[in-house]
């Protein structure tokens, strides 16, 4: 496809020697079981398509050891004691982090069982394929937003011409996001490592995601696979399926870091403007983590919190759907009847403080297999400055440049899914049918 940044060649940079894989176990098949934490959705979500709501167990071991959760500062009247609070925290948050990253930190990898929650899409009717591979989307969120954030783009997407490409639409949702967090409240570690969100995106793609993209119901926990398909998928991918991860910011990281270990599991890669920056790049983590702890995370009710949200030039820059459904999705009842964020502004401020995670990304990013087309996502709003600068996302974006191209979206900043859904659905669809039209459905 066509490019918006023509090849740039990479500068001379420094190896930051990126941490190997650490392995995972597979679970057994008698692990306790939680509930969703919200009411599970099995329903029609357009015409075409049904939305359920599953739970597969996590990645285990962590690459982090179990600690204790910070201490968040009480909300103090008085500003300079709240902000004196606030700095104390962070810092503290940050030095936990680098004394990780350092190898300082001590301890094993967490043992405590995690879940991950994902959103199923799949077409009522699943038309004969003639033994072609169907598409698969893996959605995979930014920072701070729930999994049901992408629902604004897949209202456009589903309805697109692509759509009847895409049999199945699974909308992932790390540990410490939306009803994930809501499960995994009381095993979250004080520490958080980004590879982890990779690991468990790979390990439901090895282990929990169904052979074929049925039309038939899924139990909420999914089924754990014979560990013959397991094996057979790590080495030679899907019989049944071509998936195309689609990753925002954090999940586009995530994203990589998954085809870097796993790529047999991946057709292609939509890169939505992801938290990928080179070594010596200005981190604003204590900045960013200073802000999210000092962020309000409750409301007396949704509508005042709607009302608070609409006020506020961060959210204002929003869709409309995208807000209503970070409304109905990110935030749920507490209990004194207020209405609280599902991811705490402490753990949010636990996974932004990461300052290795994109680094590594980066270096990694030449060495994805060149058989997985990546396709990049940018923004272009004229007042949005980018992760870094502008010469240096011209040169991310050629990391890997065989089987490679981008496109730029000139009416958003970085929250591209929250920001303009609509354009974000039509380079999408643009890319699938592009790549996997009917001129070649054989490649499937």
């Amino acid at each position: 496809m066509p490019s918006t940044y023509a090849f740039e060649q990479t500068p001379p940079w420094i190896s930051v020697n990126p941490r190997p894989f650490l392995p995972f176990r597979r679970h057994s098949e008698d692990l306790e079981k939680p509930s969703l934490p919200s009411p599970p959705r099995n329903e029609l979500f357009n015409d075409s398509y049904i939305v359920s709501t599953h739970l597969v167990p996590a990645a285990c071991p962590r690459l982090t050891p179990d600690i204790p959760l910070p201490v968040v500062p009480e909300f103090s009247t008085n500003i300079s004691e709240r902000k004196r609070n606030i700095e104390h925290a962070a810092t503290k948050i940050r030095e936990l982090q680098d004394l990780f990253v350092q190898g300082k930190l001590g301890g094993e990898g967490s043992e405590k069982l995690l879940w991950n929650c994902v959103n199923r899409y799949v077409k009522r009717a699943q038309v004969c394929s003639d033994g072609k591979k169907g598409l698969t989307l893996l959605l995979a969120h930014g920072i701070g937003f729930p999994k049901e954030i992408w629902e604004a783009t897949l209202r456009y997407l589903l309805s697109s011409p692509s759509a009847s490409l895409i049999d199945e639409v699974w909308s992932w949702e790390a540990v410490q996001h939306g009803d994930a967090a809501l499960v995994n409240e009381s095993n979250l570690s004080g520490i958080y490592d980004w590879r982890d969100n990779a690991r468990d995106i790979a390990h439901f793609l090895l282990h929990y995601l169904p052979e074929d993209a049925s039309s038939k119901a899924l139990p909420t926990h999914l089924q754990l696979l014979p560990a013959t398909i397991s094996g057979y998928r790590q080495t030679k991918g899907f019989l049944s399926r071509s998936v195309v991860a689609v990753g925002h910011s954090f999940g586009g990281c995530s994203s990589i870091f998954a085809t870097i270990d796993f790529p047999a599991l991946f057709s292609s890669v939509v890169l939505v403007d992801p938290f990928i920056v080179p070594n010596g790049t200005v981190f604003l983590q204590l900045a960013n983590t200073l802000a999210s702890l000092a962020r309000r995370d409750s409301w007396p009710s949704r509508e005042e919190a709607l009302r608070l949200f609409k006020a506020s030039p961060f959210f204002g820059a929003w869709h409309p759907d995208a807000l209503q459904l970070y409304l109905t999705y990110g935030l749920c009842e507490d209990s004194q009847g207020r209405v609280k964020l599902k991811m705490s502004s402490l753990q949010e401020s636990l996974v932004l403080v990461d300052r290795t995670g994109p680094i590594e990304a980066w270096e990694l990013l030449e060495r994805v297999d060149e058989r997985i087309e990546l396709r990049w996502i940018l923004p272009g709003k004229p007042s949005y400055k980018g992760i870094d600068d502008e010469q240096a996302t011209r040169v991310r974006v050629w990391r890997r440049p065989a089987n490679s191209s981008n496109v730029v979206i000139h009416s958003t900043g970085h929250l591209i899914a929250q920001e303009s859904p609509e354009e974000l659905a039509r380079e999408i669809s643009a890319f699938l049918q592009n790549k996997y039209g009917l001129w070649n459905r054989a490649y499937l």
